[in-house]
């Protein structure tokens, strides 16, 4: 930096030629201007002309904030400072103490500086400025790492909660599935158990048709045994009041046992003028079965059962010979005695 200090009343300086760019410059008599006044002029010390007015050659270059080079390390240039912007106050880490300290080593630089004929520079200033700006870099720097650092906690934050989420829905849908496969499983095995239901069911009807088919042969007998069928149903004859025979007749010898034909209960038993003694059996259904020309009764009365004995056979009464008259009534009229057993399945 070229110094602005006024050379001494008397004194022209002029600029002169160098044995290198910066080279020393030892003005002589012949170099100088011969002085205009009354001056004095100073005697050369050493082969150097110094006066207190004269500013020595000397430059200082600041380059950075490592050093101050000499002028006989660096071309001669021009330096001119830039106007810097007001600097903020330094922290309070940097107190009153720290600035003390700088002002003393500044002036101690100064003093030096003012022996040696080297202009100070503003190297501290600058280490400060650039102290000031490496925290400045250094925050935003780890402003950018905690904000990129924050993003990444979000991020990270965000995909947890999508795959929580995500799982979530994975669980909801599994629930689903697995209620739906319970329902149709509950569903399926409802109708499997309905359709065995309904199965049993007509079994059972079968079963019971079947049985109620197979009571309905076993529970019907014929009135009696060994005997011989005389007359039928129907038969015309001077012998019968009506003019035709109104059942079914089972010849057999006196004493013979006489049976129901099913069970029912004794709604008659006694003499009946032509058909001396008869027992009258009335089927659940109504259906009155005659038993006429007994012998005997064993049964007067009440409730019997297929195949039990209530009398037996004889002659009593308007016949021929010991046999057994066997009527059969519905509604009170009479009916073919020999349809009536055979669809019964008895083999008469």
């Amino acid at each position: 930096m070229a110094s602005n200090s006024p050379a001494p009343e008397g004194i022209d300086v002029q600029e002169q030629p160098t044995a290198g760019a910066w080279g020393e410059w030892n003005p002589t008599e012949d170099s100088a201007r011969p002085p205009r006044g009354k001056h004095r002029v100073l005697k050369q010390r050493g082969g150097l002309a110094r006066s207190s007015t004269v500013l020595g050659v000397g430059v200082i270059a600041a380059v950075g904030a490592g050093g101050i080079a000499t002028a006989q390390d660096r071309p001669q240039v021009a330096i001119s400072l830039p106007s810097l912007p007001a600097l903020p106050d330094l922290p309070e880490a940097l107190g009153g103490a720290d600035r003390s300290a700088d002002s003393d080593a500044g002036s101690a630089r100064t003093a030096e500086s003012a022996r040696s004929g080297i202009i100070p520079q503003q190297a501290d200033r600058r280490s400060d400025a650039g102290e000031l700006l490496r925290s400045r870099i250094l925050q935003q720097a780890e402003s950018q790492h905690e904000a990129a650092a924050a993003q990444e906690r979000a991020e990270a934050e965000r995909l947890a909660q999508e795959a929580a989420a995500q799982q979530a829905r994975d669980a909801q849908a599994a629930k689903e599935a697995a209620e739906k496969a319970a329902t149709e499983a509950a569903e399926k095995a409802a109708a499997e158990e309905a359709r065995r239901a309904q199965e049993a069911k007509e079994a059972a009807e079968a079963k019971e048709k079947a049985e109620r088919a197979a009571r309905t042969a076993g529970s019907f007998f014929l009135p009696t045994s060994a005997y011989t069928l005389t007359s039928h149903y129907g038969d015309s004859g001077s012998m019968w009041s009506s003019g035709h025979h109104t059942g079914l007749d089972f010849a057999a010898p006196t004493g013979t046992p006489v049976k129901a034909v099913g069970s029912g209960k004794i709604t008659s038993a006694g003499w009946s003028g032509a058909y001396g003694y008869r027992i009258v059996l009335e089927l659940p259904d109504g259906t009155e079965i005659w038993y006429c020309h007994l012998s005997s009764m064993s049964v007067t009365g009440g409730s019997v059962a297929g195949g039990d004995t209530i009398g037996r056979v004889g002659a009593t009464g308007n016949v021929t010979g010991p046999h057994l008259h066997l009527e059969v009534r519905q509604g009170g009229v009479t009916v073919d005695p020999l349809s009536w057993l055979t669809a019964r399945g008895l083999n008469v």
